[in-house]
């Protein structure tokens, strides 16, 4: 449904800070309704926005090129494009972004799209060139160079990234040692039951996994880095990726009177709230930045940090900026991402991490296909996982958020769910 647009708006200026997915999508999403007004995006990287998914899935793999990687819009932006300087604060009351270069850009309204940055870990030497974190496509270039000149590689982190690297690696022939501090593989997506049947996919494939265990100490060499870990043993390697999560990309919104613990706090229709919980008149974010309730399943704010939501939200963002107050939608969405490793693919939709058990409604975690629901404390879907079943996921996408019928439990699972 198209909103009907403020007669004004045809006069204001919106700015977009961020020109990944979601910020792209919220521009898009802007002219798409008729937004006629003034529209720029700012973005901190040089290059305008591309599909971060090829970062891991294709560009290291060979599957894809540089020419693949551009975003398309699919209707004309006509947007003024500053890149390559970033965002360095605030002026709420002002309605101004200050920059990194000294120039101010005033808005009538604002879409917060920053995003997020890779999270540092501590020790962990990342002025070498045989140590690097993947995030942008700089750094993606950088970790193909190294890996055609490497013969092992350390992953450290067992995230989706960091999983996806250790697979692109192994399918380059490289030998693969990946280090989580998580005594399962990644548990905080899949569970435990789940993370343990993607750990055996990585050791069938080569993959050597040290789990539950930290990096205690670097040392960097004329060839590599030796990494030394908290149980003694040590992991040589010719070139190291540090995949250890994200951090909301905030600090340019510090004393701007915004809720910006663990990314923006949002209302329910992606209104950035102040410190006294209070929408703040013309500003919405989008994407991995946002902390929204979605109230689909329940009223507790969380970031989602998957491509499809960034769309989504974005798309959703731009409706409530250009649409009366007290008018605005809720943002309810079911979250979906999906994954490739070692030729098996890995799906998720709704919010699994919400169940209090697994059931395995088709398949089974031997043949390494199956679909797994996960069912909420008061009986409803809270969401799905798939290996390897794609169309059994959509059969049941529908029944995400529903109560489960009897004939949908399948086997239960007593895994306490993810």
């Amino acid at each position: 449904m198209t909103p009907s647009l403020p007669a004004t708006l045809a006069y204001e200026r919106i700015v977009v800070v961020g020109a990944g997915r979601a910020g792209f999508s919220a521009a898009e999403r802007l002219r798409a309704i008729g937004f006629t007004g003034e529209l720029i995006i700012l973005g901190a990287e040089p290059h305008r926005p591309y599909n971060r998914t090829h970062l891991s899935k294709g560009l290291l793999a060979g599957t894809r090129s540089a020419r693949d990687l551009p975003l398309r819009a699919h209707t004309r932006l006509n947007a003024r494009w500053r890149t390559g300087s970033a965002a360095a604060a605030l002026d709420v009351p002002g309605r101004r972004v200050l920059m990194d270069d000294g120039r101010d850009v005033w808005f009538d309204r604002l879409v917060i799209a920053t995003g997020t940055r890779a999270a540092h870990l501590p020790g962990a030497p990342m002025h070498s060139p045989h140590v690097w974190a993947l995030r942008t496509i700089q750094d993606a270039y950088a970790i193909d160079r190294a890996m055609a000149r490497a013969r092992r590689v350390a992953v450290i982190g067992g995230g989706f990234i960091g999983s996806e690297i250790a697979s692109t690696a192994r399918e380059r022939g490289l030998a693969v040692t990946l280090i989580d501090r998580s005594p399962v593989l990644l548990r905080r997506s899949l569970g435990n039951a789940l993370g343990a049947a993607a750990g055996d996919l990585h050791r069938k494939a080569g993959v050597r996994l040290h789990l539950g265990v930290a990096v205690a100490g670097w040392t960097e060499t004329p060839r590599g880095v030796v990494l030394d870990l908290e149980d003694g043993e040590t992991v040589e390697a010719d070139l190291a990726v540090v995949g250890v999560g994200t951090e909301p990309d905030t600090g340019w919104l510090e004393g701007s009177g915004l809720d910006t613990a663990n990314g923006v706090l949002c209302d329910e229709a992606c209104r950035a709230l102040d410190l006294n919980g209070r929408p703040v008149e013309g500003i919405v974010a989008a994407g991995d930045i946002a902390r929204w309730p979605n109230l689909r399943f329940d009223a507790t704010p969380r970031r989602i940090e998957h491509w499809i939501n960034a769309i989504e939200m974005g798309q959703a963002a731009a409706d409530t900026l250009t649409t009366d107050p007290g008018t605005q939608a809720p943002y309810t969405p079911v979250p979906r991402f999906w994954s490739h490793q070692h030729g098996t693919r890995i799906q998720s939709a709704g919010m699994p991490q919400l169940g209090e058990h697994m059931h395995i409604l088709e398949g089974s975690l031997d043949a390494n296909r199956f679909l797994a629901g996960f069912t909420a404390p008061d009986g409803h879907l809270a969401g799905l996982i798939a290996f390897n079943a794609p169309r059994s996921l959509l059969a049941h996408h529908a029944s995400i958020g529903f109560p489960v019928r009897q004939s949908m439990t399948g086997a239960l699972q007593t895994t306490g769910g993810p």
